[in-house]
Parts: C-alpha cells; structure tokens; sequence
C-alpha cells in the first residue's frame, strides 16, 4: 500500500479536468480521491445529470490511469462533495458539513446552513452560531441530506 499526498491527488485530478475538457467539455469533476494509495474515486457531475452511459465514457476517456488505479466513476449523490467556491454559492441555503483540517474551537467539523460565500471563505450558521471558514482551513465538506 503506497501513500498518495494531497498535492498529488490535486495533480492527478487537474489531469483528469485537461483531459475531460477536450473529449466531455460539459462535465464537472467534483472530487478526486485516492484510497489506499490505489483506487481513485471520481465524482463527477452534468447539467443534464449523471448516468451510468457517462460514468462509462468517463472511464473510457481515462483508461490509462488504471495501470495506476482502480477507477470508480459515479455521480456526486445527495451527499455531493463542496470544492469549489462556486459550489457552495450554488447550495447557499441547504446544509452542509466542513471538516476543518485542524480542531476550531474543540471541533474538527461545522454542520450548518450556507449563508455566505465568497472566493476566500463560506459562512455557515451553525448550531453553535455564525461561523466564516477559508477554503485554505477545509478538509473536505459535503451536502447534508435531508433538507
């Protein structure tokens, strides 16, 4: 099991982001992931959804990193991962969750409705208040289902 570092994931999915604009100029890749040092996880998305059709195209168009990876293509789910500033000014007012990268005030995590957002930073308001975290500060985040 070999470890992969963030600096290479973010790499390999700017790759992938070149690669998708020439041949699948509509999809979004949402997050790339590499678990275990072997199985890069894709979730990508499109204005006309995801189907299983374009999880294989996808796939198709990336064939070659399987001599790296296990490759899994899917849709972002209601759980949609949030990594870019557009993302979370497009779900302003559903609730999300963002892992901090380090604890803020005894916690590793806020889970809150998106109020704000801008290139720097997202303000959720939060169980505990109103909160404003750069991007630079977050692990990952998610939508919350259910709202």
């Amino acid at each position: 099991m070999s470890f992969v570092t963030e600096e290479t994931v973010k790499e390999v999915q700017t790759e992938i982001e070149q690669r998708l604009a020439a041949s699948e100029p509509e999809v979004e890749v949402l997050l790339a992931e590499v678990l275990a040092g072997s199985t890069l996880r894709l979730f990508i998305d499109h204005p006309a959804g995801v189907t299983l059709g374009l999880c294989e195209r996808v796939s198709g168009h990336l064939n070659d990193l399987r001599d790296r990876y296990t490759l899994e293509v899917s849709s972002p789910g209601q759980d949609r991962p949030l990594t870019k500033p557009q993302h979370f000014t497009r779900f302003l007012g559903r609730h999300a969750r963002v892992r901090l990268r380090e604890a803020r005030g005894g916690h590793k995590s806020v889970t809150g409705e998106l109020v704000g957002a801008s290139e720097e930073d997202v303000t959720i308001a939060a169980r505990d208040g109103v909160v404003t975290i750069p991007y630079a500060e977050i692990a990952r985040s998610n939508l919350v289902p259910g709202d």
